[in-house]
């Protein structure tokens, strides 16, 4: 057996079970297609649970329990406005991530239809 040689150059990458076990968590927390789809419709603007809900094609109620889950994890802020509330993404790295769904899996065409 051959051994193995160390390149000193090399550095190991940080991570801890408990940092893996986070995003774990915030990534079921996204392997949802209601909840793509909203994450990429806030990348794009804010909306109103309504305006979610219809694009989605759920019920109002769905649509919250969603956003709601969304924000706990701190991927959604909302803001008030009169009766209305807007919901808006806080956390910037879910633009990277939908980057990399729609590079994968949404033909060139489609995504600028939507």
């Amino acid at each position: 057996m051959a051994k193995r040689l160390k390149n000193k150059a090399q550095t190991k990458p940080v991570g801890s079970p408990a940092a893996f076990a986070q995003a774990a968590e915030c990534l079921k927390t996204l392997a949802h297609p209601v909840r793509l789809r909203m994450v990429q419709l806030l990348l794009h603007g804010r909306y109103t649970v309504g305006e979610i809900a219809e694009d989605c094609g759920i019920p109002d109620n769905v649509a919250s329990d969603h956003l709601r889950l969304m924000q706990r994890c701190g991927f959604f802020t909302s803001e008030r406005e009169g009766r209305r509330v807007y919901y808006r993404v806080a956390e910037p790295h879910l633009g990277n991530i939908m980057q990399c769904i729609e590079d994968k899996y949404l033909p060139r065409a489609s995504r600028s239809a939507s």
